[in-house]
């Protein structure tokens, strides 16, 4: 993260503003909304800025820079068309530790001006660093359309209301999940379409209602999927960002954890073959005593949590401490995987059906049913199976496939890093040898890997 967003108030703070052009113009409507105290040195100034002069009663100085300008300020903003001006300017600004906006040179700054979306008091702010200026402007235009006028009278109310409430309810958790449902019910609804009495009313007569005691949480066991986090459900999502606490193994892509709410408790519980940081019993618990704590907790779990994803136990136990639970399916790993390698998981010409097996049982050992799995026209996908290719290919040898029977080794797909070593089951433990292979991996043994060349996507 090169720049970290921050919200300052600069009511009646000194900001000197070097240029008088049309640039300048812009930043100083900006500066003007935020209640600054503004300075203006250019030698000459554009219509605009004359007329932002009369309107705001500005400072203007019609002259040339200079370094004595700077002192007393906190703020520069370097707007003229002279590039080595401008560097001068920030250079002598970073010297007094003076913050410095440089136009167009956000490198030469130590801050930059976002693109703003004011439904004040809710403010939006969106930036790309000075990367891509068309595309914060595109985006911003999306959020402007996702986000009514309104949202700013919304704000307004739960400010006015929020004593109130803290006094109401004392405990924070509580607290939390009543603004939720405020934001998001008919109180918001009503404010929506205008009618603030009414919204006030009703709001006022909920606090009224509201009562303050522990109460016990909810469980979501939500299909992080594969890896990509385009992949994940919008319920998934909207589950993740109201959650408390954030329960999560190795097989959860860090990209995914970071979409949950930024102030929720991230519990990490291992899940590593043969080095859990947590057994499953001491997971199954730890759900059960966060919820009832009063907290929303969300079990991510990758691919889908009831196909190999242990979700059945952890509600087992859930049951059992009469926890109240929702299920959020998510896009598995062999669906995931497959397809961003161009391998369908059944084709018309190759395979009819399609069998999900694990490659380790509880006890550690690999006791399939080797005759079902070696059935030719089907797709077989393996589950955690790395550690145990060796006595995957020699068994399906033994009971029948052919030594050139094809076979795909998927690391970490769906992401970024994603590799894909594909072979038969004669040659495919050297050759992901060789490509140094780790898990979390999928296997996938048919003839669809064939189609892996011709329909792969990703890559």
């Amino acid at each position: 993260m090169q720049y970290l967003p921050l919200f300052l108030n600069l009511q009646q703070q000194r900001c000197l503003v070097v240029g008088g052009g049309e640039v300048a113009a812009r930043k100083l409507e900006l500066l003007i909304k935020a209640g600054v105290d503004i300075t203006v040195v250019a030698l000459n100034i554009v219509p605009r800025v004359a007329e932002l002069q009369k309107q705001h009663n500005l400072a203007i100085k019609l002259k040339a820079f200079e370094p004595d300008d700077i002192q007393n300020v906190q703020l520069v903003v370097a707007a003229t068309d002279n590039t080595t001006l401008n560097a001068g300017i920030a250079a002598q600004s970073k010297a007094l530790g003076v913050w410095v906006n440089v136009v167009d040179r956000p490198d030469l700054g130590n801050f930059i001006f976002p693109a703003i979306i004011d439904r004040s008091p809710l403010m939006v702010a969106v930036a790309s660093g000075g990367a891509s200026p068309v595309l914060t402007r595109l985006l911003r235009g999306k959020i402007e359309s996702a986000i009514p006028s309104a949202f700013g009278k919304l704000a307004e109310l739960a400010d006015q209301f929020r004593p109130l409430v803290k006094q109401r309810i004392s405990y924070p958790p509580q607290r939390r999940i009543f603004w939720e449902r405020v934001l998001q019910g008919p109180i918001a609804e009503l404010v929506f379409s205008g009618r603030m009495a009414q919204a006030e009313k009703l709001l006022a007569e909920t606090v009224q209602q509201a009562q303050d005691q522990h109460q016990r949480g909810e469980v979501y066991l939500i299909g992080a999927g594969p890896g990509d986090p385009d992949l994940l459900t919008f319920k998934a999502l909207r589950l993740m960002q109201q959650a408390d606490v954030i329960v999560y193994d190795r097989l959860v892509a860090p990209a995914i954890v970071d979409l949950a709410r930024r102030d929720a408790e991230k519990i990490y519980v291992g899940k590593e073959r043969d080095n859990h940081s947590l057994p499953q019993d001491s997971i199954n618990e730890l759900l059960a005593q966060q919820a009832l704590a009063g907290k929303r907790v969300a079990r991510l779990k990758g691919g889908d949590p009831f196909i190999f994803g242990r979700g059945g136990e952890e509600i087992e136990t859930l049951l059992q401490y009469g926890i109240s639970f929702q299920v959020v399916p998510g896009v598995t790993a062999a669906s995931g995987c497959a397809s961003y390698s161009g391998i369908p998981l059944t084709h018309r010409d190759h395979a009819q059906s399609c069998t999900f097996v694990t490659g380790h049982l509880k006890d550690g050992t690999i006791n399939l049913n080797w005759p079902q799995l070696a059935a030719p026209r089907q797709t077989v996908v393996i589950y955690m199976g790395l550690q145990g290719l060796p006595v995957i290919c020699e068994q399906l040898l033994a009971h029948g496939c052919q030594p050139d029977h094809p076979v795909a080794i998927i690391q970490k797909g769906t992401t970024a890093e994603q590799k894909i070593v594909t072979g038969n089951l004669t040659n495919i433990q050297e050759r992901v040898s060789a490509a140094a292979l780790q898990s979390p991996t999928l296997i996938i043994v048919g003839t669809v890997v064939e189609l892996h060349e011709k329909l792969n996507w990703f890559d």
